[in-house]
């Protein structure tokens, strides 16, 4: 089977997973040199550096909580990105709807702001609305400034008129410093099509891997639309690269998919333990050359 047409046939429901990707073609997706959870890599024209993998909050995220802040308490995530960074990573990924503010306020008690990037995403569409999501995510977030502030869970094609307001807001905000680049998060191809037309979009979180599960169309529709993003010079993250937990079986496969896509910068997944973690850091160099 060809990569692409692999790509192209690959929207399937989450259960179905194991069946799909028992025959992955490896040597399609091995690169000839290995990758690294901890490269370096930079977010489009952003200019922002950070990790190759993220470390995310928000799986099954929605009503200020999510498995992590469920499962491990304020200590246990706080710990738990701290040990990212101990890990070599330094890309933090949380938003207002998975309640993981303050996890990460707890975090930074004894990380040095500088040494990580914090992306997180707002549901606000007015201008006062954005105003007062600025001030209090730095405040439950307990830092000046927020690197990525992303318009969370864009679903319209028209979100552009809809988010009008939040969109000068965040524009401001970065003039200012007060953040350093703004985007979205898009679950809908629809929308992702408007994000890729809209200048404003710096980066934007979207949804990919190989069986479909929880993605915004078939891989091949989306990686043609990441793949205009990336020619206008937008950072683009990866995001459901497990599937949310469909593809818990099959990480080695879903990572190799992963780190294949030229159209991803980066890539964050929301281990729920340090384990978790640690494993996810070991196994995406031999993920990233298996053939």
């Amino acid at each position: 089977m060809r990569r692409r047409q692999f790509l192209c046939s690959s929207l399937m429901a989450g259960g179905a997973a194991a069946a799909a990707l028992r025959d992955f073609p490896y040597h399609l997706f091995a690169s000839d040199r290995k990758k690294y959870a901890t490269d370096v890599v930079t977010l489009g024209r952003t200019g922002i550096k950070l990790s190759r993998l993220a470390q995310g909050s928000g799986t099954v995220g929605t009503n200020k909580s999510s498995n992590q802040t469920r499962k491990l308490g304020l200590y246990g995530l706080s710990d738990l990105y701290r040990a990212t960074v101990d890990a070599g990573l330094n890309f933090w990924d949380t938003a207002d709807q998975y309640g993981s503010h303050p996890h990460i306020c707890e975090a930074l008690k004894t990380v040095k702001r500088e040494g990580v990037v914090i992306m997180t995403k707002t549901r606000a569409s007015t201008e006062a609305e954005m105003r007062d999501d600025l001030d209090r995510f730095r405040r439950e977030l307990g830092t000046d400034y927020l690197d990525i502030v992303l318009l969370h869970c864009m679903l319209d094609t028209d979100w552009p008129e809809k988010k009008k307001g939040a969109m000068v807001v965040l524009s401001e905000a970065k003039e200012k410093g007060i953040i350093r680049a703004h985007g979205t998060s898009c679950h809908k191809i629809g929308a992702l099509r408007t994000a890729a037309a809209t200048d404003w979009v710096e980066v934007d979180l979207a949804r990919l891997n190989p069986v479909g599960s929880h993605m915004d169309a078939d891989a091949g529709t989306v990686i043609s639309v990441l793949r205009e993003m990336k020619a206008k010079g937008k950072g683009v993250i990866g995001m459901k690269i497990l599937g949310e937990g469909d593809l818990r079986n099959e990480v080695d496969k879903a990572l190799a998919y992963a780190l294949a896509a030229d159209v991803l910068d980066c890539f964050t997944i929301g281990a729920e333990s340090r384990s978790e973690m640690e494993d996810l850091v070991r196994k995406i160099p031999a993920a990233s050359v298996r053939g």
